[in-house]
């Protein structure tokens, strides 16, 4: 993750806050730019309860919970894209605000994979993805969540993000057969993917690199946290784990053996939950964010999007 960097009256005001605490440590710590960091540190240093030092933290680094979660590049409205498959931009109302994606098109298309993208940057970037799909035959509709790219707005909790997906698949199915789209969800966007697959009928669901919720993946990273206190305050918990049960199209995920941002059990968990017809492809040394540079990853993502 991008780090958190608090600044300089925060750096002050956490002295302040530790009165004897280390200023070596504490220096450290907003070098590194990890609140996290701080937080363990204070939950050593003082009889606060961890829910205290969370949010102590927070307020030091004047965070957000979007501010720990996204890490979205903004783009002018003049900005230019710049790919070699043929696109065109794409604008949305939603809640008085324009959301923007990028629609990639191929001759005679077999389909269309609607992309929901990881958590950080732009389509600036993601964009690069399309010819994985459109060398296969495939059109992609590759959508930025609010406050990201050209997407306007800003994201304030779980409802805006599965609603704005929702609408985006809602776009296509103007100009798509429901059978012809496929949904794809990377990273946080498996959980906006896994909830649309599961309020709609699309001819196939793939995951990479998914989560069971974020819920469970706070309490992965911060098992200093109560999971109790995660689940009442986090406003984003996608609970991927309970949506996709609910998902009748078939399942296909994709997880690096050595993801140590999403572990691997997760995607086993979701495998396990799955329904209908459902496969986990294993990436063995695979990483969070290079699978696609694996042959195995190539081949079975040939087959899955040649399969009817």
């Amino acid at each position: 993750m991008t780090p958190i960097r608090p600044s300089g009256f925060t750096n002050h005001m956490a002295h302040s806050f530790l009165g004897n605490a280390s200023r070596f440590m504490i220096e450290q710590i907003h070098e590194s730019g990890d609140v996290f960091m701080l937080c363990r540190y204070l939950k050593k240093q003082t009889a606060l309860p961890a829910f205290l030092c969370l949010l102590t933290v927070m307020f030091l680094a004047g965070c957000s919970q979007e501010s720990l979660i996204f890490f979205p590049e903004v783009l002018p409205k003049e900005y230019r894209f710049a790919f070699p498959t043929p696109f065109q931009e794409v604008r949305l109302s939603a809640d008085g605000i324009e959301l923007h994606a990028l629609h990639f098109r191929t001759p005679s298309p077999r389909g269309v994979v609607l992309y929901f993208h990881g958590n950080a940057g732009s389509l600036r970037t993601w964009g690069e993805i399309a010819p994985a799909f459109t060398r296969r035959g495939f059109d992609l509709l590759l959508p930025d969540y609010r406050g990201f790219g050209k997407s306007q707005g800003r994201l304030d909790g779980e409802g805006a993000l599965l609603a704005d997906a929702l609408r985006m698949y809602d776009h296509l199915r103007k100009e798509y057969p429901e059978q012809a789209i496929v949904l794809y969800g990377r990273s946080i966007g498996a959980g906006p993917a896994t909830w649309v697959a599961s309020q709609r009928k699309p001819r196939k669901l793939i995951l990479e690199s998914p989560y069971t919720s974020l819920v469970n993946l706070g309490a992965y990273h911060y098992p200093f946290l109560p999971r109790l206190l995660i689940r009442t305050f986090l406003r984003y918990p996608l609970p991927t784990d309970q949506w996709i049960r609910s998902v009748s199209c078939p399942v296909y995920l994709f997880h690096g053996t050595a993801d140590d941002i999403i572990p691997f059990r997760m995607g086993e968990r979701l495998n396990a939950l799955s329904t209908g017809k459902h496969r986990l492809i294993a990436v063995p040394g695979g990483g969070h964010n290079d699978l696609e540079s694996s042959s195995l990853y190539q081949r079975e993502l040939d087959q899955i999007l040649k399969e009817e």
